[in-house]
C-alpha cells in the first residue's frame, strides 16, 4: 500500500493567533507513516509553544522509527507512543516552571502511527482520528472532556451540548501531571483514510458535510483544502487543522 499524506492548519475566522500544530511523515519505503495534530491552550503564547513542543518531540522520537525503518519491527508501538508523550509532557512542564507566563500552557494531542497497513492510535484531549472506510466517517478517539462525560453519564443530551458553557473543557491533556494517553489499533484497507483534526473543524463543519468534500479521487491537498475552506466559510471559530492520510 502506498500512504499520500497532506495537512493544513489555518488561524480560522476569529482567531489571532494559531495554537496549532502539526506535521506528518511518510517512510523512504512507504511502510510507515506517521501523522500528528496538537491543539494548544493558555495565554500569552502558551498554547502555541505547547503544541510545538507535542508535535516536535512526537516527531523527534518516533520520527527516528521511521528514519530507520526499524518500526516495522518495533513489537511494542504503544510503548514507544506513550514514552514520547511522556517526554513531551515532561518538557512542557519544564518550560512552564521556567516561564510564569507560561503556567497555564497545555496541549491535546493526537497520534496515528501506520506500519505496514496497521494503525496505532493515541491521543489526549479533543483532537479527533476519523477512519473512512467503504465510503464511511467514523470516529475513533473519544474526547476527554466534561461534557462528554456528562452525555456518557446521561446529565445531558446531545442537542444540549452547544448550549453547555463549559463544554470545552479537557479532564486530559499534555502539560498536566499524568499525560497517559488513550490506545485504539486499526487494521486498514487499501482505499481506507485516516483524518487528524483539531476541534476547530469539528466545532465549525458538521461531520454529515465531511464526505462530499475529501470523496474521490482528487489529491489528499486538495481534500484537506475543501475542509479547510469550508470551516472558513462557515466562519470557524477557533484554529483549524487536518491531517489526511490515504492509502493506495
Amino acid at each position: 500500500m502506498n500512504p499520500r499524506v497532506a495537512g493544513l492548519t489555518d488561524v480560522g475566522a476569529v482567531r489571532a493567533a494559531n495554537q496549532d500544530t502539526i506535521d506528518w511523515q511518510v517512510s523512504d519505503d512507504n511502510r510507515q507513516a506517521l501523522l500528528v495534530v496538537a491543539d494548544g491552550m493558555g495565554g500569552y503564547q502558551g498554547g502555541e509553544i505547547a503544541s510545538r513542543i507535542a508535535v516536535d518531540t512526537t516527531m523527534e522520537v518516533l520520527g527516528g522509527y521511521l528514519a530507520s525503518g526499524n518500526g516495522s519491527e518495533h513489537d511494542a508501538p504503544q510503548d514507544a507512543m506513550q514514552a514520547a508523550i511522556n517526554l513531551a509532557n515532561e518538557r512542557i512542564q519544564l518550560r512552564r516552571v521556567a516561564d510564569p507566563e507560561l503556567a497555564k500552557m497545555g496541549t491535546t494531542l493526537v497520534i496515528a502511527w501506520v506500519i505496514d497497513g496497521v494503525a496505532h492510535i493515541a491521543h489526549l484531549g479533543d483532537s479527533r482520528c476519523y477512519l473512512v472506510h467503504n465510503g464511511e466517517l467514523q470516529c475513533e478517539t473519544r474526547d476527554d472532556t466534561v461534557v462528554q462525560n456528562m452525555l456518557e453519564d446521561g446529565s445531558i443530551q446531545p442537542d444540549d451540548v452547544p448550549h453547555v458553557p463549559f463544554r470545552n473543557v479537557l479532564t486530559r491533556a499534555l502539560g498536566a501531571s499524568s499525560a497517559l494517553a488513550s490506545f485504539r489499533r486499526l487494521v486498514l484497507e487499501k482505499g481506507d483514510s485516516l483524518l487528524l483534526c483539531s476541534d476547530g473543524l469539528t466545532g465549525a463543519l458538521p461531520e454529515t458535510d465531511w464526505l462530499p468534500l475529501i470523496s474521490g479521487p482528487a489529491s489528499p491537498d486538495y481534500k484537506v483544502r475543501n475542509l479547510v475552506n469550508a470551516s472558513l466559510d462557515n466562519q470557524a471559530a477557533d484554529n483549524v487543522s487536518v491531517v489526511l492520510l490515504i492509502l493506495d
